[in-house]
């Protein structure tokens, strides 16, 4: 029995519903798919969207105010049926035609945490989309291999878990981006093993690079806010871990310092066609610095 929940905010996923729909019938196995819109404004995709409650074994809800994704999740999981959750997030499509039998869930149905993987296709997309990609390329898409050294480095777009786990782990429901580096820190604070497998999904809806780099702040910002409230490990992120050694070699002002005489150049290259994620690197880096150093003043 399985509860598929799909978060989405003004972007058409009757395609996705419609394929993981004719994937669980064949499985043949008992489920229900439920997705939350987090009250979009777009008519047409609000149209389209509509279509879902005409599937058996579906259901649609609509938020009166937007509440964001992760307050959404939680939503999904209150009115699940089922004690096993998948987690998809609106922009993403299964990159195998078995993507739900691949979860295997009569054998892995003690397991508390399953997480597929995520995708890029192999073609770049617009110029102004580069940096998007190139970072889920280069860093999320990565082998089951390569995610057992890191195992709670998760993005929740493709997110096998039991219901009990993720109302613990998803213990913060702000609507705020990076909220993705708290659930897997609780995973990890109640010792909850996670299960990695080959099963991931194509990742869509990539942001422009303007765009991407601010949400990419807001994410740095939601890790420091994390820290000083006690909510999240202060070692658990690579900047995270790259402050601290800048800081006990006493770097910071001399990073900081070069870094604001260059920023203007970092940023340039950025929103390039032909970005550097070592720069993309040091740009966050450079945000959580100041930042960490203003408060500690």
């Amino acid at each position: 029995m399985l509860s598929i929940l799909i978060p989405t905010y003004n972007y058409p996923v009757l395609d996705l519903v419609k394929r993981v729909h004719k994937q669980a019938k064949d499985a043949q196995i008992i489920f229900e798919i439920i997705v939350v819109d987090d009250c979009s404004k777009n008519i047409p995709i609000i149209e389209i969207n509509s279509e879902i409650e005409k599937l058996d074994n579906c259901k649609l809800l609509v938020n009166k105010q937007n509440i964001g994704r992760t307050a959404s999740r939680n939503l999904l999981a209150n009115n699940a049926s089922f004690e096993i959750l998948l987690f998809l997030d609106a922009d993403v499509l299964p990159k195998n035609d078995d993507f739900i039998n691949r979860f295997n869930l009569n054998e892995n149905n003690n397991c508390s945490v399953i997480y597929g993987g995520v995708s890029y296709y192999e073609n770049p997309p617009e110029n102004d989309k580069i940096l998007r990609w190139k970072y889920g390329k280069c860093r999320e898409a990565k082998s089951v291999e390569k995610r057992l050294k890191e195992p709670y480095f998760i993005i929740s777009q493709n997110l096998l878990i039991k219901k009990s786990v993720f109302k613990e782990a998803n213990s913060l429901t702000i609507n705020a981006y990076g909220l993705d580096i708290l659930f897997s820190n609780n995973l990890k604070k109640n010792n909850v093993i996670v299960k990695h497998i080959d099963n991931p999904v194509y990742h869509l809806g990539l942001e422009n690079s303007k765009s991407f780099l601010k949400k990419s702040l807001e994410a740095v910002a939601t890790t420091i806010q994390l820290e000083e409230d006690g909510l999240m490990y202060k070692n658990l992120r690579p900047l995270q871990k790259s402050y601290r050694s800048l800081k006990k070699w006493k770097l910071l002002g001399l990073f900081n310092f070069l870094n604001n005489v260059f920023e203007s150049t970092i940023e340039s290259n950025l929103v390039s066609k032909n970005p550097s994620l070592f720069l993309f690197d040091i740009y966050r880096l450079s945000y959580y610095t100041n930042h960490k150093s203003k408060l500690n003043d």
